[in-house]
């Protein structure tokens, strides 16, 4: 799923690795990779179900050992594109992609998965991963940094990508976008005549720890692009639907391989452990309540509230939602290759062989294992399917090459793969996030209330945060909105502050599994006096001393 430079990721056909060419083994195994997807088939809903969607995907260690930051997938996840009433128009990409994984410039990474939002401006332009995370790092130039704003008081988001608590393995991760009217829309962007529509693409979780909205992307960080490009003004998220049927995969940039072939001409190959969380049945259960909705599901009764009428609890109105709904099936098209071959040369693993895509029930899904290929470990008090960890390069039924099971006692001594080791590489220190220190920077001025604060997550970072009014966060200060414009939105906030607890059930809850945390070091208490109309912002991450 998304990927990201902090973003999105690159296409698999550009993901070339600089290493040496296939070698006979006494020159030893060659590193390569396996990458590609696992795609899910779901049956379409209608497309009035058009305001955001929701789900919950299941969160694990992918490998046993984190491989350094070439490492980049995300876990099963989606894109929401912007609904058109004809065609999509040429040369416009533009989504929400985000979710869990890892990516190349996570900067302090483990085995357990972080989220990220995903948030894609106009072809790659800008895009925003959660408040104070976007495109690079330059805050002179800060494309999608301040794209994102923070809405809860009661969550803490690293730039780094949010964190799961450490050894989280199998639980169900809740998430879902849907649009809340936190501002109007506007005529005019930034002095330009191009509109701004009034939705907040909000993010909403529910997790063993926090339920509700935590984050949202600006309507202006939508917009921005049609200040150059006034012939697309309308065409982006601030203003359009979402599309309903959206794709559900799977995708997998980067897991070490080695290859070797052996002295009789035959290649073996070898992946790094990898993993996938077991249920009690033995079966993998990965994708579940995967909703799309409408405006009746949320936005209706917040837009009433706003305009005066009763408070609106927050909780969807499963009336205006439809479920996607799994038949199983699906496929994959990982392939393990070695460096600079050709996307059409890379050749397939029997992924059928060892991996069947089922339908736990109608709302969910999984597979189920072939106990001769796999193998079962514990992991804390779950445990985790592995994977065959060796192939051998042979054929199909159509005589086209095919990377097909192989017993660790079946591989060749001299081809070295049973004696190599997967081990997180040494690393410097990670460089941490910094924001604008200068007095006259949005980080300072007006600046916070309260701070700075720390805060240590599993991940071996420290986090300093202070606290902000709402209005006065940097995002908002960057966001194209008159003062009066931002004490709108403080007031409308105000009241969800007051209404909306983290503890109440927002998105439908699961009727299976257990739920996942967040890691406990970013659930806030905000200080007394500042439960209402204030939030949390990071404003460095850094490497614990």
């Amino acid at each position: 799923m998304t990927m990201r430079p902090f973003a999105p990721i690159v296409p698999l056909a550009l993901a070339v690795l600089a290493f040496p060419l296939p070698c006979k083994a006494e020159d030893g195994p060659v590193k390569g990779t396996m990458a590609g997807y696992l795609l899910v088939p779901h049956q379409k809903v209608p497309e009035s179900f058009n305001a955001g969607f929701s789900m919950y995907v299941a969160a694990w260690p992918l490998l046993r050992e984190y491989p350094g930051n070439q490492f980049q997938t995300g876990l099963f996840g989606t894109w929401m594109f912007a609904q058109y009433p004809g065609p999509k128009p040429k040369d416009l990409y533009s989504d929400i992609e985000g979710g869990l994984g890892w990516w190349r410039d996570t900067r302090f990474a483990t085995e357990t998965p972080k989220f990220i939002m995903g948030g894609v401006t106009l072809n790659f332009s800008e895009w925003a991963n959660g408040p104070g995370a976007g495109k690079g790092r330059n805050w002179s130039k800060p494309l999608g940094l301040y794209g994102v704003a923070q809405l809860s008081p009661w969550v803490l988001w690293p730039p780094d990508g949010l964190n799961l608590k450490q050894g989280t393995c199998g639980e169900l991760f809740g998430y879902g976008y849907l649009p809340l009217p936190l501002t109007r829309a506007k005529a005019a962007t930034a002095g330009k005549p191009v509109p701004t529509g009034d939705q907040s693409w909000t993010l909403f979780l529910n997790t063993g720890n926090f339920k509700g909205p935590v984050t949202f992307f600006t309507p202006y960080f939508w917009s921005k692009a049609t200040t150059e490009k006034p012939e697309l003004a309308g065409m982006f998220l601030d203003s359009k639907p979402s599309a309903p049927n959206r794709a559900l995969q799977m995708e997998t940039q980067y897991v070490p391989s080695l290859q070797a072939t052996d002295s009789k001409g035959t290649t073996w190959a070898r992946i790094a452990p990898t993993s996938f969380p077991r249920g009690p049945s033995g079966d993998s259960i990965l994708v579940h309540k995967m909703m799309a909705h409408d405006r009746a599901a949320l936005w209706n009764q917040v837009k009433d509230w706003f305009d005066g009428g009763k408070a609106a609890s927050g909780k969807i109105d499963t009336r205006g939602s439809a479920t996607h709904t799994f038949t199983g099936g699906g496929g994959s098209t990982w392939r393990i290759y070695g460096p600079d071959v050709p996307r059409d040369n890379r050749v397939a693993l029997a992924w059928n062989s060892f991996a069947t895509p089922v339908a736990i029930d109608q709302e969910t899904y999984g597979y189920h294992w072939n106990a001769e290929s796999v193998s079962t470990t514990k992991s804390g008090p779950a445990s985790l399917t592995t994977l065959p960890q060796y192939f051998r390069l042979g054929t199909n039924k159509d005589n086209k090459p095919l990377w097909i099971v192989a017993k660790p006692e079946d591989v060749p001594a001299e081809t070295g793969l049973a004696k190599a080791e997967f081990r997180r590489p040494k690393a410097a220190p990670a460089e941490a996030y910094v924001t604008p220190e200068e007095a006259e920077s949005p980080w300072r001025k007006p600046g916070p209330v309260a701070g700075p604060f720390e805060a240590r997550p599993g991940d071996g970072s420290v986090l300093t945060y202070s606290w902000y009014r709402f209005a006065d966060q940097p995002a908002l200060l960057n966001a194209d909105l008159t003062p009066a414009e931002r004490e709108e939105m403080q007031v409308r906030v105000e009241k969800l502050h007051r209404e909306w607890k983290k503890e109440k059930d927002y998105l439908p809850p699961p009727s299976m599994g257990s739920l996942a945390e967040i890691d406990p070091a970013l659930i806030m208490t905000p200080p007394k006096g500042l439960e209402v109309g204030y939030v949390p912002i990071v404003t460095r991450q850094g490497p614990a001393r």
